[in-house]
């Protein structure tokens, strides 16, 4: 798949290139959303405002080699705006396990584990940190949906895995 060629085209107004270009990233797309809104119904909802967004939006797209960032940016933020009009916060996902674990017990640990060390961080560096490690995302990637510089994004991963690390250093956890 030819990101650029997709991208130009679907700006001329191809419903079919777009649709292509979003497919490829579905799922990608789902765990993002899912990570914002907490349940599969809003993920899929803040994802069908994208869609509609991108597809209102192509032409402003500057750099085409961009677009999948720039979409990820519009997700995010169609969920932020879903959970502002619904009064709640932003908080951790149900964030899907490796398949390296198929005991649903230890999984549901794991998770909980998680939670709890992301508790001890602050918002800004929560968002960074599960972006970095649960989806994948490179910092000028992060640095685009926060809307901060790279710098600040990888300062709020450095310091928010700083405090983890501290946190549980002092802790006996064997």
């Amino acid at each position: 798949m030819n990101v650029v060629r997709l991208v130009k085209k679907a700006k001329k107004g191809n419903k079919e290139a777009l649709l292509e270009l979003i497919m490829a990233q579905q799922d990608d797309y789902y765990r993002l959303a899912l990570t914002y809104t907490g349940n599969p119904h809003d993920a899929m909802d803040a994802m069908e405002d994208m869609i509609v967004s991108l597809y209102e939006k192509m032409h402003q797209l500057k750099k085409e080699d961009a677009f999948y960032s720039w979409s990820k940016t519009i997700l995010v933020n169609r969920c932020k705006l879903m959970l502002k009009k619904q009064g709640k916060v932003v908080l951790l996902e149900e964030w899907e396990q490796h398949e390296s674990s198929h005991n649903p017990h230890e999984q549901r640990e794991q998770q909980l584990e998680i939670q709890d060390m992301l508790e001890l961080v602050n918002d800004y560096q929560r968002e960074a940190i599960q972006l970095k490690y649960l989806h994948d995302l490179d910092y000028e990637t992060i640095a685009e949906i926060t809307n901060v510089s790279v710098g600040t994004a990888k300062s709020r991963v450095f310091q928010g895995l700083k405090k983890i690390k501290e946190q549980y250093r002092g802790e006996s956890h064997e």
